[in-house]
């Protein structure tokens, strides 16, 4: 069937705007503090290294809660934890704005973690359940726009707010957004659930435990292919990302703002292809993309490494975002699919081995760069992901005979 012949209500793209809002919003407020870290600690009077908490905690519940959400989400109804966690985070950002303390901070950080962990992979899993296959992929680069926009914007809120008004009124600003998108999400839940109560005749439904989910994803031939290459994914592509910034700065002799620039590009790049995604999907097909993608980014990526003049780098790092988000969205739409009857737990597993690599990813990289030096980390991470991303490529042509043989 053609996605031409299936189409998405008004009222379901209306939710798909909002879940948009939402993952822009979860993400931005992950990547809130990267500039305020030396204001934090002028302010609270402590070493970088103490500041640095208010992310690594961050990242580190963020992780823990990816599977508790996944299999919630299943039973109670994964647009209804969106809702709440969004509003949820509103509350724990006003404890950031008032935060007296570095301790109370991090508190702070860690309630928002513990909120802003269900919406990004619950939002992809929700989509899973509305959104015929067909136009899936289309749909999650719209989500994934708002993913990719808070990535920058996180960035860039919390460097303007501390500059000017304060690093306070950065949490302001997260309080109010959470506050006003979670607002809309109730009133929209709301109404999904009024609809589904006239049209819906509801029917005892018995789940199997999460363990019991978990292991019947983590067994199918299909799903595991999904779970080793988002582990690959995350530990060779976001993984290895991280020291762009300093190996253009110690190889080019780039300060570390113009290096920061560069490499933001990446993420502007991931915006272009969500630009274009449905063109490139009815173009190229998934298997095409997941080619093309990992190729374009291998490329670009030995252009970062090799580089002996800083100016290529700039159109790299642009066309290695555009190849990296269009391999990771064929990734998205396969792990919304991997489980039909347990999406929210599936996107979940699939949310934690892309995590789990990227922070395996981070501690070799760094490990290595000492060793072998960033220019062969670079080319490394780049070499291993395009290919394991052309074996996905490969096995999406017998995605069909390998889920009949499970």
């Amino acid at each position: 069937m053609s996605s031409g012949t299936v189409t998405i209500s008004a009222s379901t793209r209306r939710s798909v705007l909002l879940l948009s809002f939402a993952t822009f919003a979860s993400m931005a407020v992950q990547r809130l503090c990267d500039a305020m870290l030396p204001e934090l600690a002028r302010e609270f009077s402590a070493s970088l290294g103490e500041v640095a908490s208010v992310i690594s905690v961050f990242a580190v519940v963020y992780g823990l809660c990816q599977l508790f959400y996944g299999p919630l989400g299943d039973r109670l109804g994964k647009f209804r934890i969106v809702t709440w966690a969004t509003l949820g985070c509103s509350v724990a950002s006003v404890l950031a704005v008032f935060a007296a303390s570095l301790d109370m901070l991090v508190l702070a950080r860690m309630l928002v973690a513990l909120g802003a962990a269900a919406i990004i992979p619950l939002s992809l899993a929700w989509i899973g359940d509305a959104v015929a296959y067909e136009l899936r992929q289309e749909t999650l680069a719209r989500v994934g726009l708002g993913t990719t926009l808070g990535i920058t914007g996180g960035q860039l809120l919390g460097g303007v707010f501390t500059d000017t008004l304060g690093w306070r009124w950065a949490f302001v600003f997260m309080t109010l957004l959470f506050g006003v998108v979670g607002l809309l999400l109730w009133r929209d839940e709301r109404r999904q659930r009024s609809e589904a109560a006239v049209t819906h005749n509801p029917v005892p439904e018995v789940r199997p435990g999460f363990v019991q989910q978990a292991l019947q994803i983590v067994t199918g031939r299909w799903s595991r292919i999904v779970l080793i290459v988002a582990l690959f994914e995350g530990a060779s592509g976001f993984g290895v990302l991280a020291i762009w910034a300093s190996h253009l700065h110690h190889e080019l002799g780039l300060s570390l703002s113009a290096s920061g620039a560069i490499v933001a590009l990446f993420g502007l790049g991931g915006m272009a292809y969500m630009a274009v995604a449905r063109f490139m999907i009815q173009r190229l097909g998934e298997h095409g993309l997941a080619r093309a993608g990992v190729t374009l980014l291998g490329l670009a990526s030995l252009v970062i490494a090799f580089t002996p003049v800083w100016w290529p780098s700039v159109p790299a790092s642009l066309l290695a975002g555009f190849g990296f988000f269009m391999f990771h969205n064929t990734m998205q739409a396969n792990a919304t699919q991997m489980a039909p009857s347990a999406r929210g737990t599936a996107v979940s597993l699939f949310a934690s081995a892309l995590f789990m690599g990227q922070s395996i990813g981070v501690l070799l990289a760094a490990a290595l760069v000492g060793r072998i030096g960033s220019t062969a980390v670079i080319a490394l991470g780049c070499s291993v992901l395009v290919a394991v991303g052309l074996y996905f490529a490969s096995a999406l042509r017998r995605r069909a005979d390998l889920m009949q043989l499970e």
